[in-house]
């Protein structure tokens, strides 16, 4: 089975994300930063925070659907906010999606928010909302749950640990732990926006996780479009249960200013 991991980025990158997509034969995605606008008329919005302007794919939800035929995509919305057409705003859902293989049974699942709670009324201040899912599927004799999150952003402490980052990590376990029965396997996943020795993995680790990029001595989980320091977002952790066949980081094609975390167990 495969898994692949990735933020991303509102489909700023489509014209090569959605081929990406296309091409892969993951029978599990697990995406972060996706756009959902059903009452947009256009293709690209604009998304404003001060200067930071950001083009972004209004129906991103759709087309993901459209482009993995033979999946079941579920989105999560952290909050509801507007994006910009011109001087016009639209309003638009922002959020997580796991894309999973209609062949590959969902046994269990769990939906819940890691930092605050869903925001209808904008976007909010940083750090936002963010939310994680937690699905449990049959694996070909024994049941593994997978959970992703977005982790927060905070533009004041960085990724440095903070006592917010250290309730979300205790609110995904909690997740975990509503849905994960003993012998089952465990997958953790998604943009933590954390370093490699952040106490959020430390944690995590403490469930019996091997986290795969760090072990894998790979340099870090940006692509060249991500031109600041700091090159580390992006995690997958594995149980002792996970028999890992293949785990890679991959620089190129870019689909993001992430890069695909990609798994096959």
């Amino acid at each position: 089975m495969r898994l692949v991991c990735l933020n991303a980025w509102g489909g700023t990158l489509h014209d090569a994300l959605i081929p990406w997509l296309q091409a892969e034969t993951a029978d599990i995605f697990c995406l972060q930063e996706v756009i959902h606008s059903p009452g947009a008329a256009q293709n690209w919005l604009e998304y404003r925070d001060g200067a930071h302007v950001l083009p972004q794919r209004a129906r991103m939800l759709d087309e993901l659907r459209a482009a993995l035929p033979g999946h079941v995509a579920t989105f999560c919305p952290a909050a509801t906010g507007v994006l910009w057409d011109g001087d016009r705003t639209v309003p638009s859902h922002w959020g997580l999606a796991s894309v999973i293989r209609d062949t590959v049974p969902v046994i269990g699942q769990v939906q819940g928010f890691v930092h605050k709670s869903y925001s209808a009324a904008g976007f909010g201040a940083h750090p936002r909302s963010r939310p994680a899912h937690v699905f449990r599927i049959w694996d070909g004799g024994r049941p593994v749950v997978v959970a992703q999150m977005h982790g927060l952003r905070d533009p004041s402490a960085g990724k440095a640990d903070t006592p917010e980052r250290a309730a979300q990590a205790a609110r995904l376990i909690a997740l975990i732990d509503a849905l994960r029965e003993p012998g089952d396997g465990l997958i953790v996943c998604g943009d933590f926006n954390v370093e490699p020795d952040s106490e959020t993995l430390t944690r995590l680790r403490a469930l019996g996780l091997r986290e795969l990029v760090s072990e894998g001595g790979f340099p870090g989980t940006r692509t060249a479009r991500y031109t600041k320091p700091g090159r580390f977002a992006d995690y997958l952790l594995v149980s002792d249960e996970i028999r890992v066949r293949r785990f890679d980081v991959l620089y190129q094609p870019e689909i993001s200013d992430h890069c695909p975390l990609v798994l096959d167990f």
